[in-house]
């Protein structure tokens, strides 16, 4: 049932080519046009059938379109809204998948306002170590959480179809309002980012780097993973939430300091009390959990 007949990826990478993959999958899209700040990724999503067209511009490719997915790092949003703003059609639905939630509100109020009932925030919460369209897989999505965060002004029918879309892509979607998913994802997805890059960059900094890597095992290997994610990206998640992100780290520092202290007064009891309270934290979530995602993409 195609359920949107004119689909535009602003942005054709691993996220935004894994909902067009998805969607084209199940029959529930009947065109597809990408747009993005360089002609290369565009030419080979084309080229691996990703999309089915590459828009000359917003006019052109905002022209019969229903749905606009932005799938670009949240940094550039802003920018997006601005050149897509004056030729916005009062059909076409507006979404987009990123990791931080509030600035993508205020940039649709500044920028869209005359389109609001039609701008649906959305977060997926999957990701993988790999980026670009190459990386693209129509499975992506599949029992992964989505989170869409609707504004007071939207149609209902619009958030409807944003959740349908999701859906099709077999993604387990729920509601949640903007500040209160920047703040849950500060402290389980950002700050887990922010300090695997903090560990891998003060290793390697190190005078025996090399020999700290070479014997690193599984355990640095699993912490670590998320340090390969996209720089550009997750630099403009950590500058877009950064208040959140600091009451958490702050919190973690706090934690960090409790750790130490244990350690230097030799408190093995104490230290195996904290120990079991986190293994069995982590093992009841684990065993309920619904699969998060991989290396941060989106996440």
């Amino acid at each position: 049932m195609v359920l949107i007949d004119k689909l535009v990826i602003c942005g054709v990478g691993l996220i935004g080519g894994s909902f067009a993959l998805a969607l084209r999958e199940a029959g529930a899209v009947g065109r597809i046009v990408g747009v993005g700040r360089s002609r290369a990724p565009l030419e080979r999503a084309l080229e691996l059938g990703v999309i089915d067209e590459i828009a000359t511009g917003w006019e052109n490719a905002l022209d019969g379109a229903g749905f606009v997915l932005l799938a670009v790092p949240v940094g550039q949003v802003e920018a997006v809204m601005v050149a897509m703003a004056p030729h916005l059609q009062a059909q076409t639905i507006v979404s987009d998948a990123g990791s931080t939630k509030g600035d993508m509100v205020a940039a649709a109020y500044g920028h869209l306002a005359a389109h609001l009932a039609r701008v649906v925030p959305a977060h997926p919460i999957a990701g993988a170590e790999k980026s670009g369209v190459d990386a693209a897989n129509k499975d992506l999505y599949r029992q992964r959480r989505t989170v869409v965060t609707p504004l007071a002004e939207n149609d209902p029918a619009a958030v409807a179809q944003v959740k349908k879309l999701w859906e099709t892509c077999g993604a387990q979607v729920s509601e949640m309002a903007a500040r209160e998913h920047d703040r849950v994802f500060a402290a389980v997805s950002h700050l887990p980012h922010l300090l695997a890059f903090g560990l891998v960059h003060e290793l390697a900094g190190r005078a025996n780097a090399e020999l700290l890597f070479a014997n690193a095992a599984s355990g640095f290997r699993d912490f670590t993973r998320i340090a390969g994610s996209h720089p550009e990206m997750w630099r403009d998640i950590c500058q877009a939430n950064r208040q959140a992100i600091l009451g958490e780290l702050d919190q973690y520092l706090s934690e960090l300091a409790y750790v130490r202290a244990l350690l230097f007064a030799n408190d093995g009891n104490r230290l195996e009390k904290l120990f079991e309270d986190a293994r069995r934290a982590r093992t009841d979530w684990g065993c309920g959990q619904v699969d998060g995602g991989g290396g941060g993409v989106a996440e």
